[in-house]
């Protein structure tokens, strides 16, 4: 009898073991939980670990569909789901024998909100530097239809499958805490387009954009060097490639309409290189998300007075121009009229969201009527010491809303540039100066710190330019 009940114990708890290893815990990365937004009518990309070579099957209740995968010898499993127009709440229920259930689903409209300081800036503002408007923001910010998802810091040698985040409500405990920039942007998003809005805040103020590129990616500069794979104490942020590792291949598939990007104070001094590294990030990041040329917005960097040490930073602001146009699907929000000359961080973080909007509502998601781009230099013409310029992107003109223009120099051949009286006339912009006969070279508010006063009708600056290639002095 004794002998009979051994043998039954042994065997309950050998099939209890069994079963536990048959129907281990589904695991998912920290970008599927509760409240998280999937992109609408998309196949939309899930993926985590299970059981080795258990056979995975998620069902979705928008649908009453099921979706089925088998995992790999390490456990690793993922599929698409079919999404539908924007909507919800929904759940999602995994399993390979023991379920899993994501609840208070959204089908919207997801965009990743990346860059440094001025990207990761709270509504809330930092210590001593204010967001103007932030407690009305943050009073009035409860919203069911956007969600907000914040990164954690962290960098890797080598990509990583995780990062340590969650999907929140947006309510205003978590919005004060939350990107403005991203924030303004959704909010504007989910108001104009009347669906839920997902953003995805990964951002890391004082960086560099190198950090942000993968290896593959950082290989097409030959003039930037890759980090030795091998063990680092307290791994420096502006390494390259240890920001994409840790903060943006976790993410590298989920399904997203799109990019905002806020960064390129830290890269200030190589204006020539961050030309051509900007493109090079964003074509990075449509490789290895495998979804086509999807748009990616940014905001230009603000003048500052960064002080007598370092180059003019009105050449970075040139590099940001003249890349929004290297490839296709970009646009640059520009904030020539917000900067502040002894804060790096404008308050004026509205302002700037909705200028990235704007590029979305009329770019993206093809709203008429929406005017979403500064107006860009597009001739020079110089008659009897006479210099009139004539815009793109002013199809209504341009203002100065009554103030006298005081950004404009001219240069003769000797490169010594004095400031120019500056008119508003039917087809553009016509200037002159007493101490240039022979006007050879224009620039516009081309300095560290300057307020713009040059405006399209619909209240876009003109971003910093010059008409010359000259090399800056050192």
């Amino acid at each position: 009898m004794k002998r009979t009940l051994f043998y039954v114990m042994a065997f309950l708890l050998v099939s209890m073991y069994s079963s536990v290893q048959l129907f281990a815990e589904i695991k998912l990365p920290a970008i599927f939980c509760n409240n998280m937004v999937l992109q609408q009518q998309t196949e939309a990309a899930i993926w985590g670990k299970a059981n080795k070579n258990s056979s995975v099957k998620v069902t979705t209740s928008w649908n009453s569909k099921s979706y089925t995968a088998n995992a790999s010898n390490d456990g690793n499993w993922k599929l698409k789901v079919a999404t539908p127009k924007a909507g919800g709440p929904y759940e999602i229920t995994i399993s390979d024998g023991k379920s899993l259930k994501l609840k208070n689903v959204l089908i919207g409209e997801v965009w990743v909100c990346s860059g440094q300081s001025n990207m990761e800036m709270p509504v809330k503002g930092y210590r001593n530097q204010p967001i103007l408007g932030s407690a009305d923001a943050i009073a009035m910010s409860s919203n069911p239809n956007i969600r907000l998802f914040t990164v954690k810091k962290a960098t890797s040698l080598d990509p990583l499958d995780d990062f340590t985040g969650e999907w929140k409500m947006c309510e205003p405990e978590n919005v004060s805490e939350f990107s403005a920039t991203a924030y303004y942007f959704g909010l504007m998003l989910q108001k104009a387009l009347h669906v839920p809005v997902g953003l995805i805040n990964t951002s890391w103020g004082g960086t560099r954009i190198e950090p942000w590129i993968s290896e593959s990616g950082i290989k097409n500069f030959d003039w930037v060097k890759l980090p030795e794979k091998k063990p680092v104490e307290n791994l420096s942020p502006q390494t390259p490639t240890v920001l994409f590792n840790a903060m943006i291949n976790p993410i590298v598939g989920y399904g997203m309409r799109g990019a905002i990007w806020y960064q390129g104070e830290s890269n200030r001094n190589e204006p020539k290189e961050y030309q051509k590294l900007m493109p090079g990030l964003i074509e990075n990041w449509r490789s290895v998300w495998g979804i086509g040329e999807f748009p990616f917005y940014y905001v230009q960097i603000a003048p500052f007075d960064y002080g007598p040490s370092g180059l003019n930073s009105a050449y970075l602001r040139e590099a940001q121009l003249k890349a929004s146009t290297a490839i296709p699907n970009v646009g640059m929000a520009c904030i020539m009229d917000i900067g502040e000359k002894d804060i790096i961080h404008p308050a004026h973080k509205e302002v700037g969201s909705k200028r990235l909007a704007y590029l979305a509502l009329s770019q993206t998601y093809g709203m008429k009527g929406i005017a979403c781009q500064s107006p860009v230099l597009k001739e020079m013409k110089v008659t009897e010491g006479v210099v009139k310029l004539t815009f793109d992107n002013a199809p209504n003109g341009l203002t100065s809303y009554s103030k006298e223009l005081s950004c404009f120099e001219v240069a003769g051949a000797n490169k010594r540039f004095f400031p120019a009286s500056a008119y508003i006339t039917g087809t553009g912009i016509t200037l002159m100066s007493p101490l240039v006969t022979e006007p050879v070279a224009v620039r516009y508010a081309f300095k560290d710190y300057i307020v713009g006063d040059l405006f399209s009708t619909d209240g876009f600056p003109v971003s910093s330019f010059r008409t010359d290639e000259w090399e800056p002095e050192k």
